[in-house]
């Protein structure tokens, strides 16, 4: 599933080409991803209206229109999102097209149909109920290693899980968690609850690096991911333990091979040497 980077690329891109368009229709051709759609309410909310700006909060892209109106998208699993130029004919997968007044068509398509698309009269004003249970966004300063630190205080979960759970941050999946646990040296197992204050602010520091690098890398490319021009995530290469289950811990060198365990039922990468 992409994760903040690989959304943020995605919303960077749209960005770059849609701010300015208007949409003139909008074609279904499903009628539910992950939840029911809504041709005449899509129509309704869409047509019409110039594109304001794109936004991401979380794994979500918001698209504002220039009435207030807007949508809230999710890649899901397996979702991307392009604008073709005109002509350019539609996919197999392409589930909604919106058409655009210039010609070009912004697509998104969705294989496993996991994605979603919602449509509002008032984008900001359903924004505060759309992400009341969301933690702070890991690159904003309101993520500190105090606030971790008081998040995860008496928690007996997993620091990986408390760092995964939405709730607390939004964002950090499983593959920049590993990463960012390793790099800060801890056991993703450790509870949450007896990782130092001084070791929360490392981990919150590794957070926010890890993230930035993949965002100015495309993210991470595993199966399925692809930016909006087709390319895949670069972040891939500068993995340090994820996928790398036997072979050595970049930091502890040979001898020292990373492991694989199940944890809260995902696959999670550590070095049992340098991780405590």
């Amino acid at each position: 599933m992409p994760e903040l980077p690989e959304v943020e690329t995605v919303r960077r891109a749209l960005a770059r080409h849609l701010p300015g368009a208007t949409v003139t229709a909008v074609e279904l051709r499903v009628d539910r991803l992950r939840k029911p759609l809504s041709r005449e309410h899509l129509e309704g909310v869409c047509v019409g209206r110039g594109i304001r700006a794109v936004r991401r909060r979380a794994k979500y892209l918001l698209v504002d229109l220039d009435d207030g109106g807007g949508l809230r998208l999710h890649l899901g699993m397996t979702g991307s999102m392009r604008v073709d130029a005109e002509g350019v004919p539609a996919l197999p997968h392409d589930r909604i097209c919106w058409p655009l007044a210039d010609g070009r068509v912004w697509r998104f398509n969705d294989p496993r149909r996991f994605g979603s698309a919602e449509a509002y009269v008032d984008l900001q004003a359903a924004e505060p109920d759309l992400f009341a249970a969301f933690g702070p966004e890991p690159l904003e300063d309101t993520f500190t290693g105090a606030y971790l630190r008081g998040a995860s205080h008496g928690r007996r979960a997993s620091i990986k899980s408390l760092i995964m759970d939405q709730r607390i941050v939004v964002g950090v999946g499983n593959i920049y968690a590993s990463e960012s646990l390793h790099r800060a040296g801890i056991l993703p197992s450790r509870q949450g609850g007896r990782v130092s204050a001084v070791r929360c602010q490392r981990l919150a520091e590794e957070i926010k690096e890890v993230l930035a690098e993949a965002i100015e890398l495309g993210g991470t490319t595993i199966s399925d991911f692809r930016a909006p021009d087709g390319s895949e995530g670069r972040f891939t290469v500068h993995l340090g333990v994820y996928g790398r289950d036997g072979q050595d811990c970049p930091r502890c060198g040979p001898g020292h091979a990373v492991r694989r365990r199940v944890l809260a039922g995902r696959g999670t990468f550590y070095c049992p040497n340098c991780q405590r």
